[in-house]
């Protein structure tokens, strides 16, 4: 018995060393985030002040560039996303992309593929990556398992499933596919506590 114990607890240990990793460097208070995506981070369905990198500047006091286009596809992103890197040099980026690619039935693979280099790219740059994964454009509003697997690829912060629990709330949404103003304060409501949780600030 004591032999067993004495293996489980060094399992234990090591399994509590993981949770809550992979943690983010601090954010100095001149730092800048990139907002990176589609209508999603645009702000689609609120106004310019609700969308979530405008409310999510407020409650993190730090530039938050809102460089969000409806429409947008991964592959659009990747060609779009350098001048922007180049442009704010960003000390974070919060990528959320995808969402178009799936409305538009592209392949998930390409879209996995298209995200991984813009992460590269970001990463190259100096610039810490947190991914937010965003929901089949279906009922169920479940999210690609190709956003964790990235996260495990990079050993990014990912947020999988804040996206799809807001969208899955008709409260919080404008339409099928956005969320309303509330859906955004929501959104960027649990971003500022992931960044705080994962150590940014």
């Amino acid at each position: 018995m004591k032999i067993l114990l004495s293996c489980f607890f060094p399992t234990l240990l090591i399994a509590a060393c993981h949770i809550g990793t992979p943690l983010l460097r601090k954010l100095p208070p001149d730092a800048v985030v990139l907002a990176f995506g589609d209508s999603l981070t645009y702000g689609t369905g609120a106004s310019p002040s609700q969308s979530y990198p405008a409310v999510l500047q407020k409650l993190i006091s730090r530039t938050v560039v809102n460089a969000g286009i409806p429409g947008e596809t991964t592959i659009e992103g990747l060609a779009r996303l350098p001048r922007f890197l180049d442009r704010y040099h960003p000390a974070l980026v919060l990528l959320c992309l995808g969402a178009n690619d799936m409305l538009q039935g592209r392949d998930e693979g390409s879209a996995a593929e298209n995200l991984k280099e813009m992460i590269r790219m970001a990463e190259k740059q100096g610039a810490q990556v947190v991914l937010i994964g965003v929901p089949k454009p279906n009922l169920l509003a479940s999210t690609p398992e190709f956003y964790r697997q990235i996260a495990d690829e990079f050993s990014l912060p990912c947020m999988e499933n804040t996206m799809s629990d807001v969208l899955k709330n008709n409260s919080l949404k404008s339409d099928f596919i956005h969320p309303n103003a509330k859906g955004y304060q929501k959104l960027a409501e649990e971003i500022a506590i992931f960044l705080r949780k994962k150590g940014a600030f």
